[in-house]
């Protein structure tokens, strides 16, 4: 009977099951009580079924037409595109679904083999990985279609390798650059690497759109053979060499693939070891105060100006947390990168978009500030959820009486110091770009305005639709059913924002060249007005709401 117990209450091996399990149990227990957030899971459900069905439909044609370089274009840069947003979408704005937060199991006797191999096997539990499979599986049919079932065999290998890299290098990718921003000595390094990253994307859309105008898609056979052999799409491409003859370049990029995967995993074993045990300061320890001592707050030198009060402390709290968080931080990397690629879009449109593409840049007044517009309304979008950002530290000013106003003001002036100098130096770049440094002051003043604007809506949004994030360090990470309210939420304040911008865009219509000048003084108060006023609306709003705004940022364990 001893020995029965003994051997019944033995420890189990923990598995890759377990953490599904996990995974499941915590996505159930976050629906209860929760109608938006099972909306928000439906909609990304019917939506991820959607784009599934149409790229499976999209890479099964080339095949069952019977056209062997087209099915390899989309097998080898059809495939590449989706790794590569894998890799970059989850930095730029989704995020990764942090259900099973790696922070949690920091103190249990886990092997960090047990717990990366649990964590990846968790991950690929979710609509975007079956999306992803879904959509990938038409290239099963279609190599099976030009090679018969040894082709079809090996495609469908590749398809799951290609499935469990693009989670790998999303989760290491993610981790790695999570744990740069949260270190003060790498940070500028960082940001450094996301902007190079985004400003690529521009570029290289030029690039490609000038040289598919006008020529033949066979052109690109020798890119999509040598993206092939990368890991990005040599696991699409594995089973169209079969079907080509090439029997022997199959095994070498399954193998080319599974080498790169064990890299990623033990590339994001080491960063999910940081992660779980935060970042260790190399600078010397403070000295400690004695109890009962009180603390100054101590205001940076670019608040020397302001007052010591309510106002004032949240002021240059949210100033330090702005740069401090890694959150936040990323936000302001994010809209930089998308601020410049959204104007190069507007602007340069008919050298991106045209028939005849050319390098002369044919924009006017009422298309650069149409641009502005968008560049403001991006400012802003990151304060939707500014309340998320802090979770149950929010009490403290709850419990301290800090009023609406105050606090909304007082949030929007701490973003401001960042934005403001972005918007001026987008502006005058912009205007440079397109050979028109007299329009510079009326970016100034659209951007102005069109910023004022969005922190009105945004500050409204974030009292009323505020959501909670999850307790990590991870930057990146968002709880189940947040990415789908993180974008929905984003869409209705852009809207918003343009909305309230519309007098701008319609004095650049009928003003003429006085525009030009009258601009920047009536951008200037228009934003300025927008701003107040939200502040004191919102405020109001906040001051009824204080209670559930605390009880829906506080995340649920």
């Amino acid at each position: 009977m001893a020995l029965t117990a003994a051997v019944d209450t033995a420890p189990r091996a923990v598995s890759g099951r377990h953490f599904v399990r996990l995974k499941l149990r915590i996505m159930g227990n976050s629906f209860r009580g929760q109608p938006w957030r099972v909306t928000m899971f439906v909609f990304g459900l019917v939506m991820g079924l959607f784009y599934a069905v149409a790229g499976f439909l999209g890479s099964a044609l080339p095949g069952l037409a019977d056209s062997p370089d087209a099915a390899l274009l989309v097998a080898a840069l059809g495939g590449g595109v989706i790794a590569v947003g894998w890799t970059l979408v989850p930095l730029v704005f989704f995020g990764v679904d942090e259900t099973v937060d790696p922070a949690r199991f920091a103190l249990l006797p886990l092997s960090r083999r047990t717990l990366v191999t649990g964590l990846l096997t968790a991950a690929l539990i979710g609509v975007p990985a079956a999306a992803t499979l879904i959509a990938t599986a038409g290239l099963v049919l279609s190599a099976g279609a030009l090679g018969g079932v040894g082709a079809a065999l090996v495609e469908a290998v590749g398809v799951l390798l290609g499935l469990v890299f693009c989670v790998a290098v999303s989760r290491a990718v993610t981790s790695a650059f999570a744990t740069m921003l949260r270190s003060r000595r790498t940070r500028d390094l960082a940001a450094v690497l996301l902007a190079v990253a985004g400003a690529l994307i521009g570029p290289l859309q030029i690039a490609i759109n000038r040289a598919s105008a006008d020529t033949d898609w066979r052109r690109f056979l020798p890119a999509a053979e040598v993206v092939g052999w990368t890991p990005f799409g040599a696991p699409y491409t594995a089973g169209f060499e079969v079907a080509a003859g090439r029997w022997w370049a199959a095994p070498v990029k399954l193998l080319l693939v599974v080498a790169v995967i064990g890299l990623l995993l033990w590339w994001w074993s080491r960063t999910l070891e940081s992660a779980m045990v935060g970042t260790a300061s190399a600078g010397r320890a403070k000295e400690r105060v004695a109890t009962g001592t009180p603390v100054e707050l101590l205001f940076p030198r670019v608040l020397s100006w302001a007052r010591r009060d309510q106002f004032g402390a949240v002021l240059a709290r949210e100033v330090r947390y702005w740069w401090r968080d890694a959150r936040r931080r990323a936000n302001l990397i994010t809209f930089a990168v998308a601020a410049l690629f959204v104007s190069a879009i507007v602007n340069f449109s008919s050298s991106i978009w045209g028939t005849e593409p050319t390098s002369e840049v044919t924009t006017s007044p009422v298309t650069f500030s149409l641009s502005m517009i968008f560049v403001g309304t991006l400012a802003a979008v990151t304060l939707a959820n500014q309340f998320g950002f802090d979770g149950t530290a929010y009490a403290a000013d709850v419990v301290a009486g800090v009023p609406g106003r105050v606090e909304i003001a007082a949030r929007a002036s701490a973003f401001a110091v960042y934005v403001l100098p972005l918007v001026v130096v987008i502006a005058v770049i912009v205007g440079l770009l397109v050979g028109e440094p007299g329009w510079i002051p009326l970016a100034l003043g659209t951007l102005v305005a069109t910023f004022g604007c969005g922190l009105a809506a945004n500050s409204m949004l974030s009292v009323v639709g505020a959501y909670a994030l999850p307790e990590t360090s991870n930057p990146f990470a968002l709880n189940t059913g947040a990415g789908m309210a993180r974008g929905l939420l984003s869409v209705v304040a852009m809207l918003v924002s343009v909305a309230l911008a519309v007098p701008m865009l319609i004095g650049a219509l009928f003003a003429g060249d006085a525009w030009l000048w009258l601009a920047p003084p009536l951008g200037l108060l228009y934003g300025v007005g927008a701003a107040v006023l939200g502040s004191v609306i919102v405020g109001d709003v906040l001051d009824r709401r204080m209670p559930e705004l605390l009880q829906t940022i506080t995340p649920r364990r």
